[in-house]
């Protein structure tokens, strides 16, 4: 998810319009792209009059370019520099398999006579029916019409890029349920089922086998793990044992990881770690989730789920260094000292989030369905207390209350998921309209 975003460019024409603004709208869409740092490809000018599509004939040739470069590219952007011909669009999109952002241009006083008239707003609600009619998801621009060097259009890429980032990394993945569900949280319970109509293979894995690898780690591995975690967090106060450990299990978590090819894990965090190893595995998540892979506590799959879609962190503490002000400090669950005895929890990573805005939510499967809800907010300034152990911060927003009610109402998790920036819009119509996730701003 972290190379270079690339759209597929599709030009609609229709004949009795000024074809000729086609020419002008290829290269300032080209550059718009390029200045944005995107990456674009599109269909030889020379194939059809400037490389637009008009015909049946011109969209089997778009679809077989689109076939042709099948994985290589994250969305369809589809140019109207003039009313464009349902038609051939629908022939040549209709298994593009990706999200669909409709740009039309707008018409300019002065310019409507015959020779410069474009009338793509009317194409643009033709297309969209069309679209409708042939069940193919798309995506509208802020302003129905605009120019692609406009910041409005921009800002209407950066939003349909985030839309593509989450709709790639959701399609069909594996997500490992590793452990039983912790056993006192009936409310991580979750729907193989309902993950499964949507594309999401689930591997359980049981903590037997997780224990019987540990013990076989070569020493080789585990100091190479163990140098990994001290460029994350610092280690002090406790046998060298522990983060011995702690690496062993990191070593074990990455090879099943390999061999199951998951793209997220959820893991049953307590308390046979504690009590068997005396570690708590907070690092091991911590250090996941700044690699990318969604790696959720207390056997949250749910919400390991959600933490894939928007690449980001939840409940008390694996936090990736990439969020975090400064390095962690590896310290003692206080909860599990109190319950197991002191050394039982060595794990926890302490730490401090940076501030600012933040996308926050949390998903859940019931029922068959899975659905989710998203807000956002303000990580604050405000300083808490020096004994709370893990890692706090103050989140404002004017919707705090309203969150918290949909949880408790809802049947949510007492866990949400957070992600620096403002991505509500962008999450939203991703999950609802392309993925078949029902989904709630609040």
């Amino acid at each position: 998810m972290g190379n270079k975003q690339t759209f597929a460019l599709f030009f609609a024409n229709r004949g009795f319009f000024p074809g000729e603004l086609i020419a002008d709208a290829r290269e300032e869409m080209k550059k718009v792209l390029e200045d944005k740092g995107f990456g674009y490809i599109c269909m030889e000018e020379s194939l059809t009059r400037f490389g637009a599509v008009e015909t049946i004939a011109e969209g089997e040739m778009y679809a077989d370019f689109l076939e042709k470069n099948k994985g290589g590219y994250d969305g369809v952007i589809v140019c109207m520099p003039n009313f464009g011909d349902e038609n051939g669009a629908s022939v040549a999109l209709k298994n593009a398999g990706v999200p669909i952002l409709v740009q039309a241009y707008p018409d300019e006083i002065g310019k409507m006579d015959f020779s410069h008239r474009r009338d793509a707003m009317c194409g643009k609600f033709a297309l969209c029916n069309v679209l409708r009619q042939m069940r193919l998801p798309y995506t509208l621009t802020k302003q129905f019409v605009v120019k692609p060097d406009s910041e409005s259009f921009k800002s209407d890429l950066d939003r349909f890029a985030a839309i593509c980032r989450v709709v790639k990394g959701m399609k069909s993945f594996n997500v490992g349920a590793i452990g039983a569900r912790t056993t006192a949280f009936k409310t991580v319970r979750f729907d193989e089922i309902a993950m499964m109509n949507i594309g999401i293979n689930v591997e359980t894995i049981d903590l037997s086998d997780v224990f019987m690898r540990m013990e076989k780690v070569e020493d080789s591995r585990m100091a190479e793990k163990r140098a990994s975690y001290l460029t994350q967090t610092t280690f002090s106060g406790f046998p060298e044992t522990k983060l011995d450990t702690i690496a062993r299990l990191g070593v074990v978590i990455d090879d099943i990881i390999n061999e199951y090819r998951l793209d997220a894990v959820a893991i049953r965090c307590w308390s046979e770690l504690e009590i068997k190893f005396g570690i708590a595995p907070c690092m091991v998540l911590c250090d996941l989730n700044e690699r990318g892979i969604a790696a959720a506590c207390e056997l949250d799959v749910n919400n390991a789920v959600y933490m894939r879609a928007v690449n980001i962190v939840f409940h008390c503490g694996p936090n990736p260094i990439s969020m975090l002000k400064d390095k962690g400090e590896i310290i003692e669950h206080k909860m599990f000292k109190k319950s197991f005895g002191e050394g039982t929890g060595v794990g926890v990573n302490k730490s401090e989030l940076k501030s600012g805005a933040v996308t926050y939510g949390s998903l859940k499967s019931e029922g068959g369905h899975i659905t989710a809800f998203v807000s956002e907010g303000e990580f604050t300034d405000d300083v808490i207390e020096s004994e709370f152990f893990g890692s706090g911060k103050v989140i404002y927003g004017k919707t705090v209350n309203e969150v918290i009610e949909h949880v408790a109402t809802q049947g949510y998790k007492h866990h949400l998921c957070f992600s620096f920036g403002k991505c509500a819009s962008a999450l939203n119509e991703a999950f609802n309209k392309y993925l078949g996730i029902e989904c709630k701003i609040i």
